[in-house]
């Protein structure tokens, strides 16, 4: 696809469209935990933060689709029980909390740590996901990092594919065991790439 270029982190006008791509997204993995999607789309239009993210974004200012990374600074999916509990209550935040927190996934020295990458359904096939994970390799290489890891979940293949095409190897999965049926995936392979 021609007409878009990637850019550092996104305006605070797409903040409700990357809440709602994110949604469209990751529901299928989250849509238990975080639903119903007016509450979940509320909170991540409130804890996305556009400093650890790339997006394309067409000439007319079309967003297109975003990858995030995690850093010691922080994270694209930000957010903690202060953030849930304004949207899910006391309760719904601290049973919400807990489950998330098995999904979280811990930094690596000299490793950037991919935290998402979506493409609107229109842009998809067009070359957007190839350029946003470039360009997540031009970040990681821009830091002095020398690799780049993603986990990807087994209800996921075309993804998989993709990473696989970019270079992206599979070093082991991680089961979700009995929390499979609540997350809607059984297991998630993490996958390294080397960029240095």
């Amino acid at each position: 696809m021609t007409g878009f270029e990637i850019r550092r982190g996104f305006s605070e006008e797409h903040r409700e469209r990357v809440a709602l791509l994110f949604w469209q997204a990751f529901s299928g993995k989250l849509g238990k935990v975080m639903g119903p999607d007016e509450k979940a789309l509320a909170f991540f239009e409130g804890v996305l933060n556009p400093d650890f993210a790339l997006s394309a974004v067409t000439a007319d200012g079309k967003l297109l689709g975003m990858a995030g990374y995690k850093t010691a600074g922080g994270a694209l999916a930000g957010g903690g029980l202060k953030e849930l509990a304004k949207v899910y209550g006391c309760f719904g935040a601290l049973w919400r909390g807990l489950l998330l927190e098995t999904l979280e996934r811990d930094l690596e020295a000299e490793t950037l740590l991919m935290d998402g990458i979506f493409v609107s359904e229109e842009a998809r096939g067009q070359g957007v996901g190839s350029a946003l994970l470039d360009a997540v390799c031009s970040e990681a290489q821009s830091r002095g990092l020398k690799k780049m890891r993603l986990d990807v979940i087994d209800t996921n293949p075309r993804a998989k594919s993709l990473y696989e095409r970019h270079g992206f190897v599979g070093t082991g999965t991680v089961e979700t065991g009995p929390l499979a049926g609540l997350f809607g995936f059984k297991f998630a392979t993490t996958m390294i790439k080397r960029v240095s």
